[in-house]
């Protein structure tokens, strides 16, 4: 393909000014990534399960065989072999088999899931890479700790640009990129619950060279790492430390979809038991532009008008979610997608914050659609089971040894494990939902399908306008309207 001469490409350095949100499992995928990076602008895939993402997709048989093509050019061909051998279905599973299990992460991974991380981590940005010269990040999030090492590296193998991490405190990624771009061994502290001061520490260690060997040392630049933060201290607190300074910040507000920072002061809820934000819940612009980084804004952006206001108060633009996820190349289901759609266009949809839903105890933004884990009574039908586990919480026991658990587990199991049965109540299991509505959904004994949840932001204004302007028949908008729509903002005065 050849590069575009009006399109910004990484020699150049140039700062995008929209960046395409990191959202969900699989909703941003390497097709809506590659999509916004064509434009000029910051794609980005998430790096959510991409262990179990990439596994579900080489059992239903690679059927476009992009897998399969990614996997052609992992710098290790043994390695993307094995992966081959141990997931990939020829013709795919039948519809109503399930699929097969994929190990939970621990502190201490076997060598087969190091492997299908690093390689499904590598596919991904691969693909989202392919054909152009723009270019693409990965969001990680700090809470899903026991992967990110093997994530990363699987990323930077594949040439990655940007790094964005959020829901927590990432001080610890900046060093963590630096030693895997070195080929370095790298170790990862784990917020055991249960922890003493006078226990030995909980960590995940990861060798590239002991999974790579040569290759460890040819992972190329360091890519630019952004921190997302909802809070002036924390971006301040980064910045202050050369050994925890990033490239840059997202600026998230708490009307962003998924995981929201929780409320400063008291808890407070609304008539419908959502959180209530106040003045304490917004982030000081001036403050932030003062550090001197590069900064985009995020939650409810994503409008002309607003990205003209982000810009004169020294933004470099900002971050748009929801209207890339319900976009044509989005991962969303697309049953889910276009009922979604409809509902914007009727002005019936509702999105709630949540505060139980998510096992993290961070509210959560769920989208209110019949049939998914937004009704109480899907919930209740749905038998508790946990196969994914990637928001389960270390926890050491009694007896020293690390155990793991989620108030999303069954109870019994919870409780067993020393879970408080109060913390249980109203939890959904976000990873399975999550997956199903990418459209990975497992199906459980007896034709049991797990039922989807979706999360989405609350300004679904760009989204309106888009899909009342998508010809008919189309199968909607794309990410290149959503980019040209905003773009226009910097390009003409308002």
């Amino acid at each position: 393909m050849t590069p575009d001469p009006q399109r910004p490409t990484r020699a150049q350095g140039d700062l995008p000014t929209i960046i395409q949100g990191g959202m969900g499992v699989a909703v941003s995928g390497w097709e809506l990534a590659r999509a916004v990076s064509r434009t000029g602008q910051l794609g980005v895939v998430s790096g959510t399960a991409l262990d179990v993402v990439c596994a579900r997709r080489l059992q239903l048989g690679d059927p476009d065989g992009h897998m399969r093509r990614a996997l052609a050019h992992f710098p290790v061909p043994e390695m993307a072999r094995r992966v081959m051998r141990s997931h990939y279905v020829h013709g795919g599973k039948a519809p109503d088999a399930a699929f097969a299990a994929v190990p939970r992460f621990t502190v201490d991974p076997p060598q087969a899931l190091q492997e299908l991380v690093v390689v499904a981590s590598f596919c991904e940005v691969w693909l989202a890479r392919e054909g152009h010269d723009g270019a693409v990040g990965i969001n990680l999030l700090r809470k899903i700790e026991m992967p990110l090492p093997w994530v990363l590296l699987g990323a930077l193998l594949a040439g990655v640009d940007y790094v964005l991490v959020g829901a927590g405190n990432p001080a610890e990624i900046p060093g963590l990129i630096r030693g895997l771009v070195r080929g370095q061994d790298v170790e990862l502290g784990i917020r055991a619950q249960g922890l003493r001061s006078d226990d030995p520490p909980v960590t995940v260690r990861c060798s590239p060279r002991a999974l790579l060997g040569d290759v460890a040392v040819e992972l190329g630049p360091e890519p630019r790492f952004l921190a997302i933060v909802a809070s002036t201290d924390l971006a301040e607190g980064l910045a202050a430390d050369p050994a925890t300074r990033p490239f840059g910040f997202v600026v998230e507000g708490p009307s962003a979809g998924g995981h929201n920072a929780p409320p400063r002061g008291p808890r407070r809820v609304d008539d419908r038991g959502q959180p209530v934000y106040d003045e304490r819940d917004v982030p000081d612009l001036d403050r932030i532009a003062g550090l001197g980084l590069p900064f985009w804004l995020a939650g409810s952006w994503a409008t002309a008008d607003a990205l003209r206001l982000a810009r004169s108060r020294g933004a470099a633009g900002v971050q748009v979610g929801t209207a890339f996820a319900y976009c044509a190349e989005s991962g969303l289901d697309p049953e889910l997608k276009r009922t979604v759609v409809e509902a914007v266009l009727e002005g019936s949809l509702q999105v709630r914050s949540d505060w139980r839903a998510s096992p993290t105890g961070f509210p959560f933004r769920v989208v209110e659609l019949a049939g998914t884990l937004s009704e109480p009574e899907v919930v209740a039908a749905r038998r508790p089971v946990c196969d994914l586990g990637a928001l389960r919480t270390p926890f050491v026991g009694d007896r020293g040894a690390v155990d793991y658990r989620c108030p999303a587990e069954p109870l019994a199991m919870y409780t067993r494990k020393g879970g408080r049965a109060q913390n249980a109540q109203g939890r959904v299991c976000l990873c399975n939902g999550l997956m199903a509505a990418a459209g990975l959904a497992q199906v459980r004994p007896g034709g049991a399908v797990e039922p989807a949840l979706v999360t989405s932001g609350e300004d679904f204004s760009l989204v309106r306008d888009l899909a009342s302007a998508a010809p008919e028949g189309a199968g909607g908008y794309r990410a290149a309207d959503v980019v040209a729509r905003l773009a226009a903002a910097v390009l003409s005065p308002a």
